[in-house]
């Protein structure tokens, strides 16, 4: 994302969290680089081709569980609402994604523990 889109992103990032929320989304994070260092083999900046005045944004999407991921990503996809309104804020082409289980986190771990 240019340096100068951080304000333009951030509200589009809210918007889109609403949605994910509403959708089934338990949490929604949406980071922008301030110390990430670039790597000797590999890196953040990298792996998106980012430009020397970009900034990287890492996100992430919690969900309850795969099957309510799907269904709500299908909805979404299909959303006409969330069209794209003139200008994107960051490189669309140079984003990727997945999905991933769980193997270890220390919060449920704390609540098990609390309870």
């Amino acid at each position: 994302m240019p340096e100068g889109k951080s304000g333009d992103y951030q509200q589009l990032a809210a918007k889109m969290a609403k949605v994910f929320r509403e959708h089934g989304a338990t949490r929604v994070i949406e980071a922008l680089s301030d110390d990430v260092p670039k790597g000797e083999v590999t890196d953040f900046y990298r792996a998106v081709k980012a430009e020397d005045d970009e900034k990287v944004v890492f996100s992430f999407i919690e969900w309850p569980d795969k099957d309510t991921r799907d269904q709500a990503w299908q909805k979404i996809m299909s959303d006409e609402s969330l069209k794209p309104e003139g200008e994107m804020p960051f490189s669309g082409q140079r984003m990727f994604w997945g999905g991933f289980e769980p193997i270890l986190d220390t919060a449920a771990s704390r609540e098990s523990a609390d309870a």
